[in-house]
């Protein structure tokens, strides 16, 4: 007896959420494509119903990746820019408790295929998009200053989660959020 529709979309839905968390905690070179299947709770024969390849994966996990850091932000925050600037600007983001792929990732992704590229440059835009759109109240960004802001926000998670020291990797979101607020 075959898989049903449902249970195919299920398994799909669990691969890529799994391939999410583990690649951007880890990285696309240190997640293997059995690493992806025993967190989803499949097997590795399993993947091969579902995608092409590895890198083929890795894209559809950044779209997934952005879209649950999209919800974390946006749903938990807000809607108010400044909201989302702090969330986003956040220890709490700098330590994984949500892991946007923007920042996680960005020092992985020229490393990889157009495919992937592609997908984090869509998604690049969306954030930047979402940031000209979110700064409601406020007087009205043009793309390059709402391109400084998300440049801030991205780059400043990417470097604190860099540095070993606490204290330090605070000093620089708070930095960034102060650029950020005052309009980078």
């Amino acid at each position: 007896m075959g898989w049903t529709a449902e249970q195919k979309q299920q398994s799909r839905k669990k691969i890529i959420d799994s391939a999410a968390e583990l690649f951007t905690k880890d990285g696309f070179d240190k997640v293997a494509i059995n690493d992806v299947m025993k967190h989803a709770g499949l097997t590795r024969g399993a993947f091969y119903n579902h995608f092409e390849s590895k890198s083929d994966l890795y894209a559809e996990a950044i779209l997934s990746a952005a879209h649950l850091a999209k919800s974390h932000t946006i749903e938990r925050a807000g809607f108010q820019l400044s909201d989302i600037i702090e969330t986003y600007l956040s220890d709490k983001h700098r330590n994984g408790e949500f892991c946007c792929p923007l920042a996680f990732l960005t020092t992985d992704i020229h490393q990889r295929d157009d495919q992937v590229r592609t997908t984090y440059t869509r998604v690049l835009k969306g954030f930047i998009n979402n940031i000209h759109e979110l700064n409601v109240g406020q007087p009205a960004l043009d793309e390059s200053e709402a391109i400084k802001k998300a440049v801030l926000m991205i780059g400043g998670v990417a470097i604190a989660r860099a540095v070993n020291e606490d204290d330090f990797a605070e000093q620089l979101l708070s930095a960034c959020r102060e650029g950020v607020n005052k309009g980078g």
